[in-house]
């Protein structure tokens, strides 16, 4: 039995999924050679080329990032130019998280200054802690704080993500009131110029909520008159959507070692089916019905990921492309997470509505129904 291979030490790890200043870095060095824009304080781009970063700009060779209304755009970069931070509201896969990467990326060059909020998001992990042996042994002092996103954030003068922060208790948002308001930080425990960080130029806050939490832990308004709100809507245009799906699924596949491209038509079921499921869709006018539009939130981002296990599945269990039937495979985990109702709405669209549909891959998905486990 022969030994596994030794990994050279040279050898660089490959990161899973590297920050859009890594993606890109290229398209961003082009911009900011030829930005002869105004520049807001602190900002790496001007609004111009930071837009164009976002939306893509074919004659300096800049891709499409962000599928979406490009107003939307324009309207959270001059936000984040005011002294207001930026708050993405939406349904969950509607690509605020992109959103803010990229927009961080294109203001600070760099995105990775994030908060991720959560039932257990502490005070400490927005703001700065401390490294306790350097305490215990000096006492306070700059050298024994460790700085947490926001103070980072303040000091460099950068873009800060907080992403889900309707995810976090109440107290926890409500420690962002003075950063946002006063643009400036109280360390009480030390004393002197150091006690006290003011923001510099360039930093601002881009926070996202998902409207499926709204409720769980409600803003309070006093926090609420700190950010400008813009809603993130999902994609309206299903050639769009497919387009999108088909160029990140590729992209997932790819980078997963796949070497065949997912094939369109299979993809073009496969986010039809999520976008009826989504909304009920045109069919639910023909005798469908409400029932068929799934609890779960069938997103852009879902079908994405969809698509790349159907990829991954044709590829590593028989060596092709992946088919209709690795769809069905593929969806009960979708479907079905949030409520045992929308497992049987699942089979009732695919043995009543799927077969309307014309096309080999319409009757393909409709004959591999049977692989829906029941449970």
């Amino acid at each position: 039995m022969t030994s596994p291979p030794v990994p050279d030490e040279t050898e660089t790890a490959v990161a899973q999924r590297p920050p859009a200043e890594a993606r890109f870095a290229d398209e961003l060095a082009r911009l900011r050679d030829g930005d002869d824009g105004h520049r807001p304080p602190g900002w790496a781009l001007s609004l111009d080329a930071a837009r164009r970063f976002i939306v893509g700009d074919d004659k300096r060779g800049v891709s499409r990032k962000f599928v979406g209304d490009p107003a939307l755009v324009d309207r959270a970069l001059v936000t984040l130019a005011t002294s207001r931070g930026l708050m993405l509201v939406g349904e969950p896969g509607t690509a605020k998280s992109l959103l803010s990467e990229l927009i961080a990326a294109a203001v600070s060059g760099a995105s990775t200054l994030t908060v991720q909020g959560g039932a257990a998001t502490t005070e400490d992990q927005i703001k700065y802690s401390w490294n306790y042996a350097l305490l215990v042994s000096e006492g306070p002092s700059p050298r024994s704080l460790v700085p947490a996103p926001m103070l980072r954030g303040m000091t460099e003068g950068k873009i800060v993500r907080f992403e889900e922060i309707t995810r976090c208790p109440l107290e926890v948002q409500d420690s962002m009131l003075s950063l946002l308001s006063e643009r400036a930080l109280a360390i009480p425990e030390l004393t002197g110029a150091d006690g006290m960080v003011f923001a510099a130029e360039g930093f601002n806050v881009i926070a996202t909520a998902n409207t499926r939490d709204r409720g769980v832990n409600e803003m309070s308004a006093a926090l609420k008159r700190r950010f400008n709100f813009e809603t993130v809507f999902p994609i309206a245009d299903l050639a769009t959507e497919l387009d999108l799906v088909e160029q990140e699924a590729n992209t997932l596949l790819q980078r997963s070692g796949v070497a065949i491209p997912a094939p369109r038509d299979v993809l073009e079921v496969l986010v039809t089916t999520f976008r009826e499921l989504r909304t009920g869709g045109a069919e639910a006018e023909r005798g469908g019905g409400p029932g068929d539009r799934l609890s779960t939130v069938m997103s852009t981002a879902e079908a994405v990921s969809v698509a790349h296990a159907v990829g991954l599945r044709g590829w590593y269990l028989r060596g092709e492309a992946g088919t209709p039937a690795d769809i069905v495979e593929c969806l009960a985990g979708t479907a079905a997470k949030d409520n045992a109702e929308d497992l049987a709405r699942l089979r009732r669209y695919l043995e009543q509505r799927v077969p309307r549909k014309k096309g080999a891959q319409w009757k393909a998905l409709h004959r591999a129904r049977h692989l829906l486990p029941d449970r």
